[in-house]
């Protein structure tokens, strides 16, 4: 019983120390030409690629999702991205363990990176 009621009290402050990343830090991991997976909420798996000239690239890692290419840009809250025919969209970046991240729009995760 103790160790189950432990368990939720860790659940319910994890969220607390999750650090949201600077853009530098987000540039300085992230946006350096070296390819990381992005994970979709439906687990479909992507090898991305943010070059620091701007641009970037995703290829799927399994039969599905689509590959794709745009630009992305540093904000004051994180970064955009526009995808080629997409409009721009705009998230952060918050600590979700050893090398993961999770992507947030809003209150939102959108994908999970790891490296």
């Amino acid at each position: 019983m103790r160790a189950l009621l432990l368990a939720g009290v860790i659940a319910s402050i994890a969220p607390a120390f999750a650090a949201t990343l600077a853009p530098n830090e987000i540039q300085a991991t992230f946006f350096t030409g070296q390819p990381f997976t992005s994970a979709t909420p439906s687990n479909v798996k992507f090898k991305m690629v943010f070059s620091a000239d701007g641009k970037m690239t995703r290829e799927p890692l399994a039969g599905t999702g689509a590959k794709g290419e745009g630009t992305w840009k540093l904000t004051k809250e994180g970064f955009c991205t526009t995808w080629k025919g997409s409009k721009a969209n705009c998230f952060r970046i918050v600590t979700a363990g050893d090398n993961k991240w999770s992507v947030m729009k809003g209150t939102t995760a959108v994908a999970t990176w790891t490296k």
